[in-house]
């Protein structure tokens, strides 16, 4: 590889480094003070950057809100990527992706104090964000139930509105568990609601 190409990709992980360490700088410190008590300034000294290094990677701190914002969308898709397992049967398969999203989702709710509450004020922003990412997810859902279906564990139906609202059904189950009004009951019966979600596919 030329030396110069070699050099152009340090450079570009080293840069990708600096704005992921901006971001996650950024998300703690809203989690700490909420997103309106943080400034430019606050953030460059808590990553150890100047404000110049800042402003080359985003031109204000609502893109960096943003930036934030996608970021933890994106942990609760690979959260459930991860938990995504071809080789085992396909409800058992779907039950693990659906409390993978669950999980993921107290993840964030929990490790993010006051920045919980941001997001609830801005959730048509979250919202907008999440529209790539919750799209993938439901077509990771959709290639569960077409091999649910094709081997006769789930009953026939139309894969790509089945695989919709069984991912509605479970972002449904979000909100209030953001705002906390159902997380003691949630935690301790989750598999029996995923199972019940379930119950309706299965022949």
């Amino acid at each position: 590889m030329p030396t110069e190409k070699r050099g152009n990709m340090k450079m570009s992980r080293r840069s990708e480094q600096t704005r992921n360490t901006i971001i996650v700088t950024a998300r703690g410190l809203f989690a700490k003070k909420g997103r309106k008590n943080v400034s430019m300034s606050d953030l460059a000294l808590a990553a150890g950057k100047g404000r110049r290094t800042l402003y080359s990677y985003f031109d204000n701190m609502d893109q960096i809100y943003k930036a934030v914002i996608e970021q933890e969308i994106n942990s609760i898709y690979e959260h459930v990527c991860s938990a995504y397992d071809p080789s085992i049967a396909p409800r058992d398969n779907l039950r693990e992706c659906m409390l993978a999203h669950l999980d993921a989702v107290k993840d964030v709710v929990t490790r993010n104090g006051s920045l919980r509450n941001d997001f609830f004020r801005d959730i048509y922003l979250v919202e907008r964000s999440r529209r790539r990412v919750d799209n993938l997810e439901i077509q990771l859902f959709k290639q569960i139930l077409y091999s649910g279906v094709r081997n006769l564990t789930f009953l026939p139906m139309n894969i790509d509105m089945s695989a919709t609202i069984l991912f509605y059904a479970l972002k449904g189950i979000e909100v209030p568990y953001i705002r906390q009004s159902i997380s003691t009951y949630f935690e301790g019966n989750k598999h029996v609601v995923v199972d019940f979600i379930l119950r309706g596919i299965m022949r």
